[in-house]
């Protein structure tokens, strides 16, 4: 089996490569992408890689903003459902996205129902973790009105850069396929210093090899 692990940069998936780097796996092939940080470059990077080399199974792991202050830092999830969080036009005040503008149907595939849900088929395994609802920007939300409008609007549970753009890919190529999310920080006004972006690396990479490890 070729799997294809992607990630938007070499720190987020780097414990997994230095395992990747001692560990023989008898029954799979296992290829790495750095893609690149937001969904221009993701598209871009996964579209090369799927015309030479088109996986058995995709997985995408990274690091992600969270609109619940309940969660713990380092908490890691699938992404069952991706939601575009800026493609749209400004009306006013007022935020629509394509579907609003009628541009894009709600069930366009890959679409269903506005959202790029992952059907979750065809995989050999699957990590026992909660799912959660993402929503992807290019430009990551760092104020109240922002959080408010992706809250109101999409209702997700985080938020990446990337994530929308690995599910619409996977989906289009019909590759099975699961992203993993470990929760470095709050969407909400900037402050780094809250942020835990060590712990989220260390839990996503520990949930990443162990899925390897139990699954080989």
């Amino acid at each position: 089996m070729k799997i294809l692990v992607t990630a938007a940069t070499t720190f987020e998936i780097q414990p997994f490569l230095d395992y990747l780097s001692t560990k023989r796996h008898q029954d799979c092939q296992v290829t790495t992408l750095i893609g690149g940080i937001g969904m221009m470059h993701t598209a871009y990077q996964l579209g090369r890689q799927f015309a030479v080399n088109k996986p058995d199974l995709a997985i995408q792991a990274g690091i992600a903003g969270c609109f619940d202050h309940s969660w713990e830092m380092g908490k890691v999830v699938i992404i069952d459902k991706e939601q575009l969080g800026d493609l749209g036009v400004e009306d006013g005040v007022a935020y629509k996205d394509l579907f609003d503008i009628q541009l894009w149907q709600p069930d366009q595939p890959p679409f269903s129902n506005r959202s790029l849900v992952n059907p979750f088929e065809g995989l050999p395994a699957l990590p026992e973790l909660p799912k959660a609802g993402g929503v992807t920007i290019n430009t990551v939300s760092g104020s109240e009105p922002t959080r408010q409008l992706l809250l109101n609007k999409y209702a997700p549970e985080v938020e990446s850069m990337e994530g929308a753009a690995f599910h619409y890919a996977c989906l289009m190529e019909k590759i099975p396929f699961f992203q993993l999310r470990s929760i470095s920080n709050f969407v909400e006004v900037r402050d780094k210093s809250k942020w835990k972006i060590p712990l989220a690396i260390q839990s996503l990479n520990d949930v990443l090899i162990k899925y390897f490890d139990q699954w080989n």
